[in-house]
């Protein structure tokens, strides 16, 4: 396969912050990654970033854990439920149901920019890439795909090279969370060592993570970094130093 060159980082992804699954309060009834939190986030003009996972049969939602017992009334994973199923199930908050790429789509319409985060199981399958791929195509609005998982923007990068990609990145020291990689694959994906490979054009690196050596040399280099998550002023005051742009929650960046 040929490998195309990267896409240009949009001048949106650093001019506005970004609402960490959507500008959500879950005491106002908005929960994360819901059409309730993206229509606050429009609102308010603020990007949005969102995540992507697949159901049983094959529809695209937005959801970001791998499980659905911590915001639904339901528990198993997510890619165990058929999407009449996964809307079935009420939040445990507001009167929201699990979206779908293409409801996300259709209700920001291209109002605000949208960062798209393609979960990944890390086991090689590239179903939810697939099925992404001829709904975001047909999307008019402006938009860049990124994930923690090189291979995913790999597969990007031959399937919709037009579009933007990034790697998301951490320090990978949580063993719960990143355990079942090796050594050497979390010390490569640390040091951002994909970006070149996959055709990257922006990383979003966690900000207890910085500053460190990679990302500062992705930003001296002229590409875009953003950072995550952001949950206070104090915090976005910090990224500033090390950063282009926040993807924040919790708070209101622009009253900060």
């Amino acid at each position: 396969m040929t490998r195309h060159a990267p896409a240009a980082a949009p001048a949106w992804l650093t001019a506005r912050p970004i609402a960490h699954r959507a500008y959500h309060d879950a005491k106002s009834g908005r929960m994360e990654n819901t059409l309730s939190a993206v229509r606050a986030a429009i609102d308010h003009n603020f990007a949005i970033e969102v995540d992507l996972q697949l159901t049983a049969d094959g529809a695209v939602v937005v959801f970001h854990d791998d499980t659905v017992d911590r915001l639904l009334q339901a528990t198993g994973r997510v890619d165990a439920f058929t999407v009449a199923a996964l809307k079935a199930a009420a939040f445990k908050a507001g009167n929201d149901h699990v979206p779908t790429l293409a409801e996300l789509l259709e209700t920001v319409a291209g109002k605000v920019p949208l960062v798209i985060e393609l979960k990944s199981n890390w086991d090689g399958n590239r179903r939810l890439e697939s099925a992404v791929v001829p709904i975001l195509a047909a999307y008019e609005g402006p938009a860049v795909i990124m994930s923690f998982d090189p291979d995913s923007m790999q597969v990007m990068q031959w399937l919709l090279p037009t579009m933007p990609r990034g790697i998301v990145a951490d320090r990978y020291t949580d063993l719960d969370d990143w355990g079942a990689l090796s050594p050497r694959q979390r010390f490569s994906l640390r040091n951002l060592s994909a970006v070149p490979k996959v055709g990257a054009s922006f990383v979003s690196y966690d900000l207890n993570g910085l500053p460190s050596f990679a990302p500062s040399k992705v930003r001296a280099s002229g590409m875009p970094l953003i950072t995550w998550t952001v949950r206070a002023p104090e915090q976005a005051a910090k990224a500033r130093l090390y950063t282009d742009q926040i993807t924040f929650e919790g708070f209101d960046p622009d009253k900060a």
